[in-house]
């Protein structure tokens, strides 16, 4: 190589020689065009793909529900139905309003429920679905916990006060019966006698909680008064005034009452124990 002074020498690097293939910036930019239309065109076939995967998806889920709520496969077939102690079968299966045809899947087992659960005997109800035909209605009933006289008749209540319906039988009832109710309503225990009918099943309940023989010598608990509390009548007929409060502790003072009462033979009339530490006796004429 000649350097500027026209000595050639070694050590001077070499220039780069020209590129005689460089591309114009016109060509250069078709190719870069060329891949971004095929990353483009990929991308939207992925796309297109996609879309018609889930419009697959789609119409076959549609007509899958179809298939599922149309299929005579899933129309109920049996009502079986668990439980029952009082009521009817055949009772509790119209009170469900379960139509033969009606498909499983469609089936409102919330709805069914409450209209068995609207039977006054039934506490609680649930509807289970059994594919693919079958339907089970679990009966929780209402057990007769005391007798009320309402209107000259006796009706069976629960202990939560709901009246189950008259007892057409004679029968002997092993705790007093609750009277005092209103005669001219039905069902009783509902309406304006509510309150004294829990009154009432209260004192029952605290006469079984003490396990006082009480229960066996009294034969009925008048919730007529509003105010006093209720009045009960031994067998004998005796009348006996508790109040409406500390049951426990008068329902002991008129057990040795009466046992003092029965060992000296002096009939009473009326016994009264509202009055706190004292026993006011009315003496039988």
């Amino acid at each position: 190589m000649r350097g500027s002074s026209g000595i050639l020498s070694p050590r001077r690097a070499l220039e780069p020689p020209d590129d005689l293939a460089e591309r114009y910036s016109f060509v250069a930019g078709q190719r870069v065009h060329r891949r971004r239309a095929r990353v483009r065109a990929s991308a939207l076939r992925r796309s297109l793909s996609l879309a018609a995967a889930l419009a697959v998806l789609v119409a076959g889920s549609v007509v899958l529900v179809h298939w599922l709520l149309t299929a005579p496969r899933f129309a109920v077939a049996e009502v079986e139905v668990r439980g029952l102690r009082w009521l009817e079968e055949a009772e509790v299966r119209a009170a469900a309003g379960i139509a033969g045809s009606e498909n499983l899947f469609r089936l409102d087992t919330r709805a069914v429920a409450e209209r068995i659960e609207r039977l006054p005997r039934v506490k609680r109800a649930e509807v289970i679905r059994g594919f693919p035909n079958r339907v089970t209605l679990l009966v929780e009933e209402r057990l007769p916990f005391a007798l009320l006289v309402s209107a000259g008749r006796l009706h069976w209540a629960d202990e939560e006060g709901r009246v189950l319906g008259p007892e057409p039988r004679a029968v002997v009832p092993g705790l007093p019966v609750i009277t005092g109710l209103d005669t001219d309503r039905a069902p009783v225990g509902v309406q304006g006698s509510a309150e004294r009918t829990r009154t009432a099943l209260a004192l029952l309940r605290t006469m079984l909680r003490t396990g006082t023989p009480l229960a066996g010598r009294v034969s009925e608990i008048d919730v007529r008064e509003t105010g006093g509390g209720p009045v009960l009548y031994t067998v004998d007929g005796v009348e006996v005034r508790l109040g409406d409060e500390a049951w426990e502790e008068r329902l002991g003072r008129l057990e040795g009452v009466l046992a003092q009462l029965q060992a000296q033979g002096e009939p009473v009339e009326a016994i009264d124990l509202r009055f706190r530490d004292q026993v006011v006796l009315k003496p039988r004429k």
